[in-house]
């Protein structure tokens, strides 16, 4: 009863910011991502290890509420196998940083999500990872799938509505390149999950953005079916502004950008006047990606670099996470 799976991270191009339910994870609004490779998360579950629950991540026993949320999706587990798999070791691997802004929980709990269901007999079904998965991290049930994937916030209280749908695979639009520009590699002060709920508590723009971020999800879908790669760079800029402006305007006041992102995005639009297609996105962290097209990531690369990157990752559109036969225990 052990299976060892690998995702990928997705970055949203219209985010996930702020829960209507905490316990369920559920969002107020729907959302849309793009999953990116070759960054990834390798996890390993066996059951009927040992005496107890073991948890490890990046090379650390995972304690506090790290454990607790990787407990959580592991009883879900157990329940829906009828209880037989027993105390459960898990092992996980990533290769990018944790906590600064590239979601690496939710690679990590997708991944969770699929070595577990498989360890414990349960037939593959993208459906049923992506809501078991979103039980660990919001984000992570659209890492189940590669691609253009998208949140549906959905109706119901119990959640079983709310999960992540493939809009269009990796191989639709090939030439799309997100360039990650690492500024920090520092853990985030204010983890995202405490960000998201001061602006949903206090920040009086909230209201405003769930209703935009849910118009802006379906423009988004037009937008990428025909392939419209400066529509799209628009959209996710305006969006990651708007999401940063609630918790610019929370109480007490939360940002996550630094200088060094300030003077990176500033720079995208003498960069545009050059001729050079690039634009930004930024998720709660300080490392922006930079959206532009294979012809030109060569020097979007060279603009991080120049702007401070300590380090450039160039992804391509990521595809669906996967079982692998290699273990990591």
């Amino acid at each position: 009863m052990k299976a060892t799976a690998l995702a990928h991270p997705n970055i949203a191009l219209v985010k996930y910011w702020g829960k209507r339910d905490d316990a369920l994870i559920l969002p107020h609004q729907s959302s849309l991502s793009l999953t990116l490779s070759p960054l990834s998360v390798r996890t390993t579950v066996a059951f009927g290890e040992g005496a107890d629950d073991e948890v490890e991540i990046n090379g650390q026993v995972a304690r506090g509420s790290e454990r607790t949320r990787v407990l959580r999706v592991l009883d879900a587990v157990r329940a829906e196998a009828g209880g037989r798999p027993g105390p459960a070791k898990m092992v996980s691997r990533g290769d990018f940083p944790a906590a600064a802004g590239l979601a690496s929980s939710a690679a990590g709990f997708a991944a969770l999500a699929v070595a577990a269901r498989a360890a414990a007999g349960l037939p593959a079904d993208a459906r049923a990872s992506s809501l078991l998965s979103r039980l660990g991290s919001g984000s992570a049930c659209r890492s189940v799938e590669g691609g253009f994937c998208e949140w549906m916030r959905g109706e119901r209280p119990d959640g079983t509505d709310s999960y992540a749908v493939q809009r269009f695979d990796a191989k639709h639009w090939p030439e799309l390149r997100m360039v990650v520009a690492i500024l920090n590699r520092d853990e985030k002060e204010v983890k995202s999950r405490d960000g998201m709920k001061g602006a949903v508590d206090t920040s009086p723009y909230y209201p405003a953005w769930v209703r935009d971020a849910e118009e802006e999800v379906v423009r988004s879908r037009e937008i990428i079916a025909r392939k419209d790669l400066q529509a799209l760079g628009e959209l996710c800029e305006r969006n990651a502004w708007r999401m940063h402006a609630t918790s610019l305007a929370a109480d007490p006041p939360l940002c996550y950008l630094l200088p060094k992102t300030l003077e990176l995005i500033h720079s995208l639009k003498e960069q545009r006047r050059k001729g050079i297609p690039v634009w930004f996105t930024l998720d709660a962290g300080p490392n922006p990606v930079l959206l532009t097209d294979a012809a030109h990531e060569v020097a979007a690369e060279a603009l991080a670099r120049a702007c401070g990157a300590i380090e450039v990752v160039r992804c391509v559109p990521g595809g669906d996470a996967s079982l692998l036969t290699e273990h990591l225990f």
